[in-house]
C-alpha cells in the first residue's frame, strides 16, 4: 500500500522504533470479528452453538474473532439477530464505558450502529438509548441494525448535536461520540480512505470533534461519564483534541484506562488515555479517552409523551388478545399509522428529526392492526401463542427470508416465524400455508 509521504514521516515520529512493525502490519491480514447479542441469548448459549471458528476478542467480553473464510452475515441466525458483524477494534469504546441498566445514554454519532447495538444491549432493556447521527441517509443503516438487535428502549434520530444540546442540557448519564475523524487506523481494513486523507482533512475533523465535544458536555449530568473515540493516529485530532476541551471545561477530569491486552498509553501527558495499534493488538486502530463530569445532581425530567387512550389502540389490543401470551404495559404512542411502545422517562421529541420513537409495533389502518418487522425482533417465542418454529436445517427457513411463501400446517392468523426458537418475522397462515410478510428491504440474497 502506497502511503502518502507526510503521513508516513509523521507515524515515524510518533512511533520511533516501533515504526517498522506498524509498516509491516499493512502485510498482514485483517482480523473479522462479531460481537454476541446477549438480549437474545447467553454467551455460554451462543459458544454451545459452536458456528463457527471463534476466539475470544480479550477487550470485549461479547466479542469474537471469525476466519475470514467463513460467513456469518449469510446465516439464518445473523438475520435473526444473534450477533454483529464488527471490527475488533471498533468493538473497545463500547466495552470501556461503563454502562448501567436503567441509565441514560446517547451515541451522538451512531451509525451504522455497531457501538449502539452493543450499549443497547448492555442496558438490558432498562433506561433509555438515543442513537443519533447527522447524516439522514447513514440513520437508516442505523436503524435497521437497531431493530435487528431487538432494542425495544432506544430513540433513532439525525440531529446535529447542537440541536440536541439545545433540548437535552444535563440528561444523559453517559454519552459516547464516536467522532468523525481521518480514518488512519483504518488503512489496511479500508485502503480507499488514504485517498483521501490530507492535512485539510485533519484539521475539518478537529473542528467537527471539538463542536461535538462542546455539545456533549452541556447534555451530560454532573457525575456523568463521556467516552471519546477516533480511528485514527493524528495527536490532533486525539489527545489534542481532548487538551484543548479540559482547558475549555475545567468541570471534567481525565479518567484511566487500563493498559493491557496490548493497549498503549496516550501521548505526552494524557497518559490515561488508550491507543490501539495495528502491530500491538489483533485489530484495527482506535484512541480513547474516558472523562467524567465533576460532582453530582438529580435527574433531570423533561415533558414526556403522553400516551393514547384505550380506545384508539382497539385494534392492538385485539391482535395482542389474539396472538401475545403476555400483555404489553407502558406508554403506547401512535404517530402517523405507526404504533409504538414507548421507553420509560421518554421526553418529548416533538420538532426533532426522529425515525423510530421507542419500539415500533406495527401500523394501524382501516381499524385492523399489522405487526412490524421491529415488532417480531423485540419479541420472545415464549410471548407469542401462535408460532412456527422452523429448525436451522429446514430448508423453509432461506425460503421465508427470501420472501416465498412456505407450507406450515397450524393455526391460521397471524404467526410468529422463527429459526431455533429465534425470532426472523411474521407471516399470515391460510389454509397450511404462511403468506410471508418478512421486511422486503431484509430480504436474503
Amino acid at each position: 500500500m502506497e502511503l502518502p509521504i507526510q503521513y508516513t514521516e509523521k507515524m515515524q515520529r510518533l512511533l520511533g522504533e516501533e515504526y517498522p512493525e506498524y509498516l509491516a502490519s499493512f502485510e498482514e491480514s485483517r482480523y473479522f470479528g462479531l460481537r454476541v447479542n446477549t438480549l437474545k441469548l447467553s454467551m455460554e448459549d451462543f459458544q454451545k452453538k459452536a458456528l463457527f471458528s471463534l476466539s475470544p476478542v480479550p477487550w470485549c467480553e461479547e466479542g469474537f474473532y471469525y476466519l475470514e473464510k467463513e460467513r456469518p452475515s449469510k446465516h439464518p441466525y445473523y438475520h435473526a439477530g444473534l450477533y454483529y458483524l464488527q471490527e475488533p477494534s471498533a468493538m473497545s469504546p463500547g466495552a470501556i464505558l461503563p454502562i448501567m441498566p436503567g441509565e441514560r445514554v446517547l451515541d451522538v454519532c451512531a451509525a451504522p450502529g455497531g457501538k449502539s447495538t452493543q450499549l443497547g444491549a448492555r442496558l438490558q432493556g432498562e433506561g433509555l438509548l438515543i442513537a443519533n447521527d447527522i447524516s439522514a441517509g447513514r440513520a437508516k443503516a442505523l436503524l435497521k441494525n437497531m431493530e435487528l438487535f431487538g432494542i425495544r428502549n432506544s430513540v433513532v434520530m439525525s440531529e446535529p448535536p447542537e440541536r440536541l444540546e439545545e433540548r437535552f442540557s444535563g440528561f444523559f448519564d453517559k454519552i459516547l461520540i464516536d467522532a468523525p475523524c481521518s480514518g488512519e487506523g483504518m488503512f489496511r481494513k479500508e485502503p480507499d480512505m488514504v485517498k483521501s486523507w490530507n492535512e485539510e482533512m485533519l484539521a475539518f475533523c478537529q473542528r467537527e470533534q471539538e463542536k461535538i465535544l462542546d455539545s456533549c458536555a452541556e447534555m451530560l449530568r454532573p457525575g456523568g461519564m463521556l467516552l471519546y473515540s477516533t480511528c485514527t493516529f493524528a495527536v490532533c485530532e486525539n489527545e489534542k483534541s481532548i487538551s484543548d476541551f479540559l482547558e475549555k471545561h475545567k468541570e471534567f477530569s481525565l479518567l484511566p484506562i487500563e493498559k493491557k491486552h496490548g493497549f498503549s498509553v496516550g501521548i505526552g501527558e494524557l497518559q490515561q488515555c488508550a491507543r490501539l495499534y495495528p502491530h500491538k493488538i489483533k485489530g484495527e486502530g482506535h484512541f480513547l479517552a474516558l472523562l467524567q463530569k465533576n460532582g453530582t445532581a438529580e435527574k433531570v425530567m423533561l415533558t414526556g409523551e403522553i400516551g393514547e387512550k384505550e380506545k384508539d389502540l382497539a385494534p392492538f389490543l385485539e391482535f395482542q388478545k389474539e396472538v401475545l401470551k403476555t400483555k404489553l404495559t407502558g406508554t403506547f404512542k401512535i404517530f402517523g399509522e405507526s404504533l409504538y411502545l414507548l421507553p420509560k422517562e421518554m421526553p418529548s421529541m416533538k420538532g426533532l428529526r426522529v425515525l423510530r420513537t421507542g419500539w415500533q409495533l406495527g401500523t394501524m389502518k382501516k381499524g385492523r392492526f399489522e405487526p412490524s418487522q421491529a415488532f417480531a425482533m423485540g419479541i420472545f417465542k415464549e410471548e407469542v401463542s401462535n408460532v412456527e418454529d422452523f429448525s436451522l436445517k429446514d430448508d423453509r427457513v432461506i425460503r421465508y427470508l427470501k420472501g416465498e411463501t412456505v407450507e406450515a400446517e397450524g393455526k391460521d392468523g397471524w404467526t410468529l416465524v422463527c429459526v431455533d426458537g429465534f425470532p426472523l418475522g411474521w407471516a399470515k397462515r391460510q389454509g397450511g400455508r404462511l403468506k410471508n410478510k418478512y421486511a422486503v428491504g431484509w430480504k436474503w440474497e
